[in-house]
């Protein structure tokens, strides 16, 4: 089967290698000559046969949208567009009608997977028509891993179905990431435990624990067996606080999600705002204990209570 591949960086280039090597016919466009099989996108819509299947993987936001705009005029009725992203599922029906306007059909995937998935396959999410899914379902087979298509494919929906499911999966990747790495900080603060790596990776098999993540973390850990050369300094991409977003509009208690969103918050302060007025609180009411600033804003030496010698008996 023929596919255009639009963006070609760590996850499409990936995706262009095992749909190639499932014997499919991949023409991929990205901005860099360099990896890029055509100039452009009128190119790639001319290197392809009709009705063209064109998998978009380019960056959320700004980015998909442009490229979605420009295929409305550039692809022919009859195409298909396969928007694979990290869009934001409120994005895609706006991107559905646009391109049906000129009888384009549109599907979202939700995909999961990173840099492993062109030697272990890709977990997929698709949101669409039920004939828009069949026609793209031998691209979908060469991308998901071997085995049970149930297993790594899943038709979620409607139009927006895939990408709202590929958002709960990351925050659910949030949590997970955030239970491994406390449990191993709090290993590490112990003086019983002598070989938190080797804890660590005991897990991976034959406990309720073990994972996929898990198996990451115990290569990590076999690089850098305290992680000494890496910072406490976590981004977000941006699913995390949709999935937050999405469970306040539905009124359902994420917990742990929440908490695990805003530990990321937490790791890019170096000195946190809301816990300098929680010591000036405790300062001002108890006379309790605090730690100066240094001259360039670094903690200094403990300053003493507000008055008194001593605790006031008061709490907090």
């Amino acid at each position: 089967m023929q596919v255009g591949l639009i963006g070609l960086g760590r996850m499409g280039g990936n995706m262009r290698e095992r749909l190639r090597a499932a014997g499919h016919e991949v023409v991929g466009y990205d901005p860099r000559p360099d990896v890029s099989d055509v100039a452009s996108l009128d190119e790639l819509a001319a290197a392809l046969d009709a009705p063209r299947s064109v998998w978009v993987m380019v960056p959320s936001g700004e980015p998909t949208r442009n490229t979605i705009a420009t295929l409305a005029t550039t692809l022919s009725a009859g195409d298909l567009v396969i928007e694979g992203g990290n869009s934001r599922y409120t994005d895609d029906r706006p991107n559905a009608a646009l391109l049906d306007a000129h009888g384009i059909g549109y599907v979202d995937c939700g995909v999961s997977g990173g840099i492993w998935g062109r030697d272990n396959g890709y977990g997929l999410m698709a949101g669409g028509e039920p004939e828009h899914i069949e026609h793209a379902m031998p691209i979908f087979d060469a991308l998901r891993p071997e085995g049970l298509r149930e297993e790594g494919f899943a038709h979620a929906g409607p139009v927006g179905a895939g990408h709202f499911a590929k958002m709960v999966h990351n925050g659910i990747e949030y949590g997970l990431m955030q239970a491994y790495a406390e449990g191993f900080e709090l290993m590490q603060a112990s003086e019983l435990i002598t070989d938190v790596p080797g804890v660590v990776q005991a897990w991976s098999r034959g406990t309720v624990v073990r994972s996929w993540l898990l198996d990451l973390l115990v290569d990590a850990l076999k690089q850098d067996p305290e992680l000494a050369d890496l910072e406490g300094w976590v981004d977000d991409s941006g699913e995390g606080r949709w999935t937050i977003e999405e469970a306040i509009a539905h009124a359902v208690p994420l917990p742990v999600i929440s908490a695990a969103l805003f530990a990321r918050f937490s790791s890019r302060q170096d000195q946190s705002p809301a816990m300098k007025a929680v010591a000036a609180l405790r300062q001002q009411f108890g006379g309790h204990a605090v730690k100066s600033s240094g001259p360039s804003g670094v903690p200094g030496d403990k300053a003493g209570p507000t008055s008194g010698s001593g605790s006031t008996g008061a709490g907090g």
